[in-house]
């Protein structure tokens, strides 16, 4: 399949630029975010304070923004990092954590949308519905929205925003204009390790920062993740729980190689 060629062919790119990828992420998840960009081949940064990050920024290749655990500081320093990488033309990867849970997270997200115009926007089912206007529950930073229309929320919000959509879920729905397509790679097991939606955004953003097409960015990023998870849960030994499957998700994506992504990739066409 065609789509799994330019995977391939974007980790290659990825191995051999070894990305910089500046991140203001959530603490809860910031090292695992360090890891996974390490283990795919790339180089992490992440700086948050207001008085570097434009700096910092400047030498990088792609940008993570991550709303997980705001304060008033950091929502300043994202904004002013995104309209500098904006500036430079650095891919910029939002990732809107639990946007709708609150005001401040809701308040938030519109701000970076409409100052900072991500290049990428990675999220659950709830979290991109929330984002549309459509109707959806959240459960703290949990997704409980069904996936019913998750193709045309993805495709409008594409279409309206200006920048490529990557809802995560049981089918993965990655989106740009006229361009959808749907990964079913993954493995339930995931949703019980936290930071894996934001070791996701990290992957997308170190592909993004390689290469030129942000959608095969995502696909890749998102369809990475998924294939992943498959491979580290089925070599789990019998007693083997989920600080196992961690350990073993970091040793899948460093050992992903072009040939397991034709091999494993499972990706259609919308």
């Amino acid at each position: 399949m065609e789509i799994l060629q330019k995977i391939s062919d974007s980790l290659l790119a990825l191995k051999t630029k070894k990305p910089l990828v500046h991140h203001i992420t959530n603490y809860v998840t910031v090292n695992d975010c360090a890891n996974i960009t390490l283990a795919i081949g790339a180089s992490p940064v992440m700086a948050d304070d207001i008085e570097e990050v434009e700096e910092m920024v400047s030498f990088a290749a792609a940008l993570v923004l991550n709303i997980g655990t705001l304060n008033s500081r950091s929502i300043e320093s994202m904004v002013a990092v995104g309209k500098k990488a904006r500036e430079k033309k650095i891919p910029i990867i939002f990732d809107p954590v639990g946007v709708g849970a609150t005001a401040l997270r809701t308040a938030t997200a519109k701000r970076i949308i409409q100052e900072v115009y991500p290049s990428v926007i990675r999220g659950n089912m709830s979290e991109l519905k929330m984002i549309a206007g459509v109707a959806a529950d959240i459960k703290g930073v949990d997704s409980v929205a069904d996936e019913v229309d998750g193709e045309k929320v993805a495709r409008q919000l594409s279409q309206k925003l200006g920048c490529v959509i990557a809802i995560t879920g049981k089918q993965d729905i990655i989106a740009h204009g006229e361009r959808v397509c749907r990964i079913d790679n993954g493995h339930a097991i995931l949703s019980q390790v936290t930071g894996t939606g934001c070791m996701a955004t990290s992957l997308i953003a170190c592909y993004c920062g390689a290469i030129d097409d942000w959608f095969t960015g995502a696909v890749a990023g998102v369809m990475t993740m998924g294939l992943a998870g498959e491979l580290a849960h089925q070599s789990l030994q019998v007693g083997e729980g989920i600080g196992s499957f961690r350990v073993r998700l970091f040793d899948a994506v460093w050992s992903l190689t072009p040939e397991v992504i034709k091999k494993g990739g499972r990706i259609t066409n919308g």
